[in-house]
């Protein structure tokens, strides 16, 4: 039987390596969620979070892209949950 699926919200620099979301949400000044959504950040975008500590590698579009902290915090993502 298939159950409902469940999102749960995390910054992307919470997300476990390995894990796929999809991005949600973009926090901070206009300038910098425009130039998130230019780097393929956009809301509903899929993004894999590779590895790291920070800064954090993440595969968004087929580009592998490194992120600071202060930045991965600011992009909000969605886990699928199974109910």
């Amino acid at each position: 039987m298939n159950r409902p699926s469940l999102e749960r919200l995390v910054p992307l620099c919470q997300l476990p390596p390995g894990a796929e979301a999809k991005v949600r949400e973009l926090k901070g000044e206009a300038g910098f969620r425009q130039r998130a959504r230019e780097l393929g950040f956009g809301e509903d975008a899929t993004v894999k979070k590779i590895g790291g500590a920070g800064p954090f590698v993440c595969l968004v579009n087929g580009a592998r892209i490194a992120l600071g902290h202060s930045v991965a915090m600011q992009i909000i993502v969605a886990r699928q949950l199974m109910a």
